[in-house]
């Protein structure tokens, strides 16, 4: 449900449609109730959460505060929750840029959008982020559009390089190396995602399962039988084994997992 900021501007519109959804820290709070981060990857938010509490003490060393910050991995691995987390520790609005509205086919168009959406932010502090961040911000070379792809890149940098204000800038993509170089380098922070280790999967399943009465402990079994799952997969897993526990009136158990986890069907996912 879209809702105005704190400066009540309006979303800018393409195609008569507003360009984003914004959500308000609450409902931020309630996405991010089962988020599991890796420990590098919590480290980098925190630190970057804490430049941000020091703002003053950086201004005065002259150095750049960051505001900048771009996910790359696998889908599923937890890169659009980590927006809404940022979010909610900061407070901020998440404005989550629909690309569908973004892209258009006339020459132009998409530039002009990526320009207005920035303008917005610029004017509105809010976490702007921009998912699957390569459709717009993919490399001009050897590209069968590369006239309109430049301008494309050329206006995104320019905004880039023009993003100062209270607004912080989030983009997640699955397809790291097909980002432009030059939009590569305008990031101050980037974090790396992947499969959850043996540990993440077990933290992110007690999670999931919270109070719901269970036969045996069933974190360290429904860890090793999910092992090269996304955080997604387990996810949707242990929802659906849920449900038929739900629906047998019974705690529940291992073998509702297992019979879960063969009708989901994932894809597994080798450790590199």
């Amino acid at each position: 449900m879209n809702k105005t900021n704190k400066n009540n501007s309006r979303l800018p519109k393409a195609k008569g449609t507003d360009m984003a959804t914004v959500y308000m820290p609450k409902e931020c709070a309630r996405k991010v109730r089962h988020i599991v981060l890796n420990e590098c990857n919590q480290r980098i938010i925190d630190e970057f959460m804490m430049i941000l509490d020091m703002k003053e003490k950086f201004i005065e060393q002259d150095v750049p505060m960051p505001n900048k910050l771009v996910m790359s991995g696998p889908p599923g691995t937890g890169k659009t929750l980590t927006a809404f987390y940022i979010a909610e520790r900061l407070q901020l609005p998440l404005v989550l840029v629909r690309l569908d509205t973004i892209i258009h086919s006339h020459l132009g168009e998409t530039a002009s959008n990526i320009r207005k959406i920035f303008d917005f932010a610029r004017l509105s502090p809010c976490v702007l982020f921009l998912d699957e961040f390569d459709a717009i911000a993919r490399t001009r070379d050897n590209n069968d559009e590369v006239k309109e792809m430049s301008r494309v890149v050329n206006t995104l940098l320019q905004c880039m390089d023009e993003f100062e204000g209270e607004s912080i800038l989030v983009a997640a993509t699955n397809l790291a190396d097909e980002l432009d170089h030059a939009v590569w380098r305008r990031f101050d922070t980037k974090m790396d995602y992947g499969m959850p280790s043996e540990q993440d999967r077990q933290q992110y399943i007690h999670l999931l399962i919270g109070s719901f009465a269970t036969i045996g402990s069933l974190e360290q079994s429904a860890s090793a039988m999910l092992h090269g799952c996304s955080f997604a997969d387990i996810e949707q897993i242990v929802l659906k084994a849920k449900r038929k526990a739900i629906i047998e009136d019974s705690a529940l158990t291992l073998n509702q997992l297992q019979t879960a986890y063969q009708e989901y069907n994932p894809k597994v996912h080798a450790y590199v």
